[in-house]
């Protein structure tokens, strides 16, 4: 086989996979394509080991999540995109060990943050509360 073959097979390889509805070792998962072992997800891309998320992509253990990309380890978090190890984040990017933070990005072993300020727990209850209504998010 030379360079050229070995291209050609490979991207036809490539080709195959994108188009690929199989989801191997996954379980009751609707509309997910790409997904390895995940459970009750819904409309997912390139996922592997989630349950319970909806239109994730290429997220790894993440739980109960909505509309993330490549998070990890994630679980009640919305809007979010390169998080990891955190829950209940929203319009969140690269936090990591965040735990309710709204509009973060970049925090690191946070909790109770918009927009990267702190606050306390009800008052970021009440402003969140009025920030999603305002942004009609759940």
């Amino acid at each position: 086989m030379d360079k050229q073959e070995f291209l050609r097979a490979l991207g036809d390889l490539r080709k195959d996979f994108d188009s690929s509805v199989v989801n191997p070792g996954s379980f009751e998962c609707k509309k997910c394509t790409q997904c390895t072992t995940c459970m009750f997800c819904n409309d997912c891309k390139g996922c592997y080991r989630c349950t319970h998320c909806t239109n994730c992509e290429q997220c790894a253990h993440a739980s109960h999540s909505i509309s993330c990309r490549y998070c990890h380890n994630c679980s009640y978090c919305t809007d979010c995109d390169n998080c990891s190890s955190s829950a209940y984040l929203v319009l969140s990017s690269s936090c990591v060990d965040c735990t309710y933070c709204f509009g973060c990005v970049g925090l690191g072993r946070k909790d109770y943050h918009i927009l990267n300020e702190p606050y306390g727990r009800e008052e970021y209850y009440k402003i969140i509360g009025d920030l999603k209504r305002a942004l009609g998010i759940r």
